[in-house]
């Protein structure tokens, strides 16, 4: 091959992957240089020229290249356009790990592209009002009762590996937090701590179910940007959430059909919705999982949000035959750096996955288990959580009332009575990737409701996450880039 031609490219990125355009370029070629088609010194196409042929932007393009130089496969220079290395590939080639290809592997998946956007977005920008993060701000944490708590109660105890099933005082002091809170009686034997509800789901995910399983969770729901429900190999099936939840109904349909071997659920003030299962059909649900033998995964991180300070009882508190796996955390709550969360099972099933835990990290940090247990037991908690409420109100209504008057026209939704989160209708047809894009650029953050399995066209608030200062003008950054994209 003439090393001054310019060698020609026949190919075509596959859009249907869920590899990014530009690794599949960047591969493209690696393979093509690595079978000899491109030698050493082979002159590339310009940036401009490949997009042209593959039918893609330039972007993507200086994304690709910029992957292969890295890699040391090509290199640039000024006035020489991009060739074939001729250091890399020697008489006897030496290569670097093609890292992205094992990045692209194995089995546990990477987050969303949202997800994954977002996050980047605000890493970037620091100045972003963010309604995208679903934690507590810094002004609703009980950051300086903890603190003084440190200060009163210093850590002297040994700092070795712990119980595989978490610090014991902390789970003793569980079982009475959730006697008195959520009206669920259990022991410490059938606690198990976790770094979150994450943790839990994935173990649960990994250890009492196998791939092919199918599952039952609500729609829209937070597990659908969970993608280590794929990663196990589970198939999920929806439940449609009304006004008033799931229908238990459906899940008879689905264990007929798909025989389902697990329920998921967030009952209480549910993400993203904010809706609460009515009374009557956690009684009805108990029922028909007992009726087929179904295990439940009741996950509540909400219900202690509940703005009237009184929050519907658990399915847990209502669970007589053991049916029910119930996830707790500190995190929306309290203290999200804490990494504390919790799980009540049968104790078996507690074993089982408390071995596996240990397996992977030996344990949690003891450090900020003993300081859960010693807020649990302050006498700060209780006066914390009715601040909390206090002020996650106040943070929804003037939310509502910034939407209702930016666009009164242009988005719907129900007003939650508890939780972080306003799960938003946009009533015109609208394009949920421009729609993302022109919020950032105009320096505002949310989650698409694609993300949680939606349709496009939805969208979820956080309130928590922004300063109280902020939420107004965020609102009037999104009105503006939605006015923006519809016009």
């Amino acid at each position: 091959m003439n090393m001054c031609k310019v060698v020609i490219i026949i190919w075509k990125p596959d859009r249907s992957s869920t590899q990014t355009l530009y690794h599949q370029i960047a591969d493209e070629i690696e393979r093509r240089i690595s079978y000899g088609e491109f030698p050493p010194g082979s002159l590339l196409p310009s940036e401009r020229k490949l997009a042209e042929q593959l039918g893609v932007n330039r972007s993507t393009v200086i994304l690709a290249y910029e992957e292969l130089r890295a890699l040391g496969i090509i290199e640039s220079r000024t006035g020489s356009g991009t060739r074939v290395s001729k250091n890399k590939w020697e008489a006897t080639p030496k290569h670097t790990p093609n890292w992205h290809r094992y990045v692209e592997g194995g089995q546990f998946l990477p987050n969303l592209s949202y997800l994954r956007r977002i996050r980047e977005a605000l890493q970037k920008d620091s100045s972003l009002i963010d309604f995208a993060s679903g934690e507590l701000s810094s002004q609703l944490s009980p950051g300086k009762e903890i603190s003084t708590q440190m200060k009163e109660n210093p850590f002297t105890e040994y700092l070795g590996y712990d119980n595989p099933q978490g610090f014991t005082p902390l789970r003793e002091e569980l079982v009475s937090y959730l006697s008195r809170y959520r009206n669920v009686q259990t022991t410490d034997s059938s606690i198990l701590i976790t770094s979150g509800s994450q943790q839990s789901l994935y173990l649960i995910t990994q250890c009492l179910l196998a791939p092919g399983d199918a599952v039952a969770i609500e729609d829209p729901s937070y597990c659908y940007s969970l993608p280590m429900f794929q990663s196990a190999g589970l198939r999920l099936f929806r439940l449609p959430v009304s006004n008033n939840g799931i229908d238990p109904e459906d899940i008879r349909a689905l264990y007929k059909k798909h025989r389902i071997k697990m329920i998921f659920i967030n009952p209480t003030f549910q993400n993203p919705t904010g809706i609460c299962l009515d009374p009557a059909r956690r009684t009805q649900l108990l029922d028909v999982a007992s009726e087929l033998g179904l295990p439940i995964v009741e996950d509540d991180p909400f219900s202690l949000t509940s703005y009237d300070g009184k929050p519907p009882l658990p399915l847990k508190s209502l669970d007589q035959l053991g049916s029910v796996v119930y996830i707790g955390s500190f995190s929306k709550i309290a203290a999200s750096g804490l990494r504390v969360g919790w799980m009540v099972a049968p104790h078996s099933v507690v074993e089982r996955l408390a071995d596996a835990r240990q397996q992977m990290d030996f344990g949690l940090s003891v450090v900020p288990q003993k300081i859960a247990a010693q807020f649990l037991h302050s006498d700060n908690f209780l006066p914390h959580l009715e601040r909390l409420r206090m002020h996650l109100q106040y943070r929804r209504d003037l939310l509502v009332e910034a939407l209702q008057k930016e666009l009164p026209d242009d988005i719907s939704f129900t007003i939650p009575q508890g939780g972080l989160h306003l799960w938003c209708k946009i009533n015109p047809d609208v394009n949920d990737n421009q729609l993302f894009e022109e919020a950032v650029r105009r320096g505002v953050v949310f989650v698409p409701g694609s993300v949680y399995g939606s349709d496009s066209g939805y969208i979820r608030f956080t309130f928590a996450r922004p300063k109280e200062e902020e939420i107004t003008l965020g609102v009037a950054k999104f009105a503006a880039a939605l006015k923006a994209v519809l016009s």
